[in-house]
């Protein structure tokens, strides 16, 4: 690497192993001097971090980082940047593919280089690593990250089906790994959660040219933030289906509480933005696998904050506000994607109209709305 230029990282994550491990070794033989840094977390119970660098030969060194905070991942971005900074100094690697262990979420290990890494080092791209035959089983597997022994934290509450749809939604490009028992169905899945994602097989000298890019840190974390999430379109393939649910009108809080459990079941994968009658003025995310869903206020929508406020607001946000702008509710609105093989569309989609408000109720007008049994009091507003 030439003096005063940037290191390329390639971040290379996702929960199946194996892939992930395959497409590292790939892209050490492929790439001249390059390097893998990983850290294990496994060791944290023990209070430190294992840290390996290696190259297509074998490990070259290694080292450990204590917990901060009782936190693998806090101690996994302290120890990142400062062993990119020796690495970049030292002049001698092309490539830093940093592996990240198997629950770590890619999205928090790229902004960390992004703010931090700026003088040294810089995100080429996003892998994810996948075997097409596990991504329905670990979609589905509604267990905790601590069930499986892959808890990043003492306090981490995910699920193992949301952190691999993040892992997955949040690439740049999907590696798969050749899989003999992979059907049309599981490659038609993978197609329908992240559609814009480029796609090669491990190994491959196409998988070495995208991952080489270039990624834009900034746009990625837009397109998954929840009020202008780039999501995925209409889309039936293979026994696979994307249903897109659009209304303006809002949700009445009981009818949509009581159908939760039947929703967040309905479909392998759901995400979105919507909102209740009761609390209009609030943007909530939806965000469902394997049967578990995350209900979060993500903020106000825009059309309920001063025309002042609206200079501080991202010109992203502002962008997709003002694509689905309607002339009574400005962007509040329900927009809710369902992905799943077998998914029954007009089950589905009569199960999220009886939820909305009925025409009475919505003639009724914003103040009596507020007036409506505050049913997600108990999700949005816990009792500490």
């Amino acid at each position: 690497m030439e003096r005063g230029q940037k290191l390329p990282v390639v971040i290379v994550g996702g929960l199946h192993s194996d892939a992930r491990r395959e497409v590292v070794e790939g892209l050490l033989r492929s790439v001249p001097h390059s390097v893998a840094l990983h850290h294990d977390l496994t060791t944290a119970g023990e209070g430190t971090v294992r840290r390996t660098i290696r190259d297509s030969s074998g490990e070259q060194s290694g080292g450990e980082a204590p917990l901060v905070n009782d936190c693998a991942c806090c101690a996994l971005r302290a120890d990142l940047v400062p062993e990119l900074e020796r690495l970049a100094a030292g002049g001698l690697t092309s490539l830093a593919v940093l592996e990240l262990w198997d629950s770590v979420e890619p999205k928090a290990m790229a902004e960390v280089i992004a703010a931090h890494g700026q003088g040294c080092a810089e995100v080429r791209s996003v892998v994810t690593a996948v075997d097409p035959a596990l991504v329905l089983p670990y979609l589905a597997n509604g267990d905790d990250l601590a069930e499986a022994g892959l808890a990043a934290a003492a306090g981490d509450r995910r699920t193992v089906g949301d952190t691999w749809a993040r892992q997955l939604e949040y690439a740049s490009v999907i590696a798969l790994v050749d899989s003999g028992d992979a059907s049309e169905e599981d490659r038609a899945l993978i197609g329908q959660l992240h559609p814009t994602a480029r796609q090669a097989a491990a190994g491959s000298d196409t998988l070495t040219a995208l991952a080489l890019a270039g990624f834009d840190v900034e746009a990625a974390g837009a397109a998954q933030h929840p009020a202008c999430a780039l999501l995925p379109q209409d889309a039936e393939e293979s026994g696979v289906s994307t249903l897109v649910w659009r209304r303006h009108r809002p949700f009445h809080p009981e009818r949509l509480y009581a159908a939760l459990e039947d929703l967040s079941c309905a479909a392998a994968r759901s995400r979105g933005r919507f909102w209740l009658a009761d609390r209009p003025d609030t943007l909530l995310s939806w965000d469902a696998a394997g049967g578990a869903l995350c209900v979060e206020n993500t903020g106000p929508w825009l059309a309920s904050l001063p025309d002042a406020a609206w200079d501080m607001v991202p010109p992203f946000r502002q962008a997709a506000a003002a694509l689905d702008w309607h002339p009574v509710h400005g962007d509040c609105c329900q927009h809710l994607v369902f992905v799943s093989p077998g998914l029954d569309r007009d089950g589905l989609t009569a199960l999220l109209e009886s939820c909305l408000l009925t025409d009475d109720e919505y003639g009724a007008g914003r103040e009596s709305w507020r007036d409506l049994l505050p049913a997600f009091d108990s999700l949005l507003d816990p009792v500490l």
